[in-house]
């Protein structure tokens, strides 16, 4: 007779505006039973009086009365030396800039900055909790995410009832927009030939045929996926034994749309083969899409 699956007690925490409510109702739109701004001292009553069919999903952030990341930290570190959780820390993070156009937008003062400039807020909201994107389990950058995108991305990783695995995210991007703020993983791929400067290849992405054959046709090419291939496959097991729940792989080029979106695709095709579920994200691809709320 097997073991019953342990209890998901799922944080949702981090950047004020970065999505923690909508996580919230896809939470609840998955089962979970959804709780918002939990004060720590009730922590206890809800995790050990509940249903242990339901999984549970707790918002905590500046707003929660009381909000220590370090006391938030000690009762997660708490509650997983129960076997019967399976505890995870969701950090939810977003650009500065993007984050002061959506407090801009709904007229909200920031809950950190009711009297002074929203941006105080935010940077002072994101040196409180730096401690906790640090501990996380796993971190969602909101900045350039759908609401159709991050819904889906909560579905895949929270849908299923089973405790999980290692999880990989491979991500393409721009230099020019920054690096994704949940990279484990960077890879720089501006030194291959760019299709950019060919004008049949310009409108096209690193998913279309003809410029996935001029990068590979690149001498260097099969040299470098090769060697990254080398440099990946002894790291996941290690990541695995490790604890870590997550991990992002992230490959840049210059405008996010040719040879990182290559690189990427060729990448999942090969960790598709590997004993770990695999999701891709194509950050910057430029397509007109609503904003993530």
């Amino acid at each position: 007779m097997s073991s019953p699956q342990p209890r998901r007690i799922i944080f949702i925490t981090g950047m004020s505006g970065a999505g923690k409510s909508t996580a919230l109702n896809i939470f609840e739109d998955l089962g979970f039973e959804a709780v918002d701004n939990l004060p720590l001292p009730l922590l206890s009553n809800l995790v050990f009086s509940g249903d242990s069919e339901h999984s549970v999903a707790i918002g905590i952030d500046v707003r929660t009365r009381d909000f220590k990341p370090k006391k938030l930290l000690k009762e997660i570190s708490r509650l997983r030396e129960n076997s019967d959780f399976e505890i995870i820390l969701l950090y939810l993070d977003c650009s500065n800039g993007k984050l002061e156009n959506r407090f801009k937008t709904t007229r909200r003062p920031h809950p950190l900055a009711h009297d002074r400039r929203v941006i105080d807020g935010i940077n002072q909201e994101r040196e409180l909790t730096r401690v906790l994107k640090h501990e996380a389990n796993m971190v969602i950058d909101t900045t350039s995410r759908t609401l159709a995108d991050f819904s889906h991305l909560m579905e895949e990783n929270f849908g299923a009832s089973e405790a999980s695995s290692l999880t990989l995210f491979v991500t393409s991007f721009s230099y020019a927009h920054g690096v994704p703020r949940e990279a484990d993983l960077v890879f720089d791929v501006r030194f291959l030939k760019n299709p950019h400067y060919d004008e049949d290849l310009r409108k096209l992405c690193g998913r279309d045929q003809p410029v996935a054959d001029y990068i590979s046709e690149d001498p260097d090419y099969l040299g470098f996926i090769a060697n990254l291939k080398s440099l990946i496959t002894p790291l996941l097991p290690r990541y695995a034994e490790e604890g870590k729940s997550y991990l992002t792989i992230a490959v840049g080029c210059t405008g996010g749309k040719h040879r990182s979106v290559y690189v990427a695709e060729t990448l999942l095709k090969w960790l598709e083969t590997s004993d770990y579920p695999v999701r891709i994200f194509h950050r910057d691809i430029p397509e007109d899409l609503p904003e993530t709320s």
